[in-house]
């Protein structure tokens, strides 16, 4: 199994993905946490290190390795890790979905002014 992308890891780590990545956050350290069937090292010291530094690509690093690492070494970890992982990809590709966003505002003079990406809900101006 490929290593899982440090980049998520951190979203989902640091809170940025909202509720949603909050849920799918909490089913990673639950899946971490299992027992492993093989008797190996669980990784819970890398969640919970990527946890307190959520900005940290060294450590969610470390932990998409030391993940990768025991799927090698647990089919049935590997099995949920995989489920898990489309689980968070999918998440991860709607929040912010691809490409970059460029706002330009030019001549005149503009009363409101909202520049934005990614809005799941409503904008209210006021009124």
């Amino acid at each position: 199994m490929d290593p899982i992308a440090p980049e998520l890891l951190m979203a989902l780590a640091g809170g940025t993905a909202g509720a949603a990545g909050e849920q799918i956050w909490t089913s990673l350290r639950n899946l971490v946490g299992r027992r492993s069937s093989a008797g190996e090292p669980n990784h819970e010291s890398e969640l919970t290190a990527l946890a307190e530094a959520a900005d940290s690509a060294e450590r969610a690093t470390e932990l998409a390795e030391a993940l990768a690492l025991r799927a090698r070494q647990d089919p049935a970890f590997a099995e949920a890790l995989a489920a898990w992982r489309r689980e968070a990809e999918a998440l991860e590709g709607t929040r912010t979905g691809s490409g970059d966003v460029r706002n330009v505002i030019s001549g005149g003079t503009q009363s409101t002014v909202v520049q934005a990406r990614d809005v799941h809900g409503s904008i209210n101006l006021g009124g």
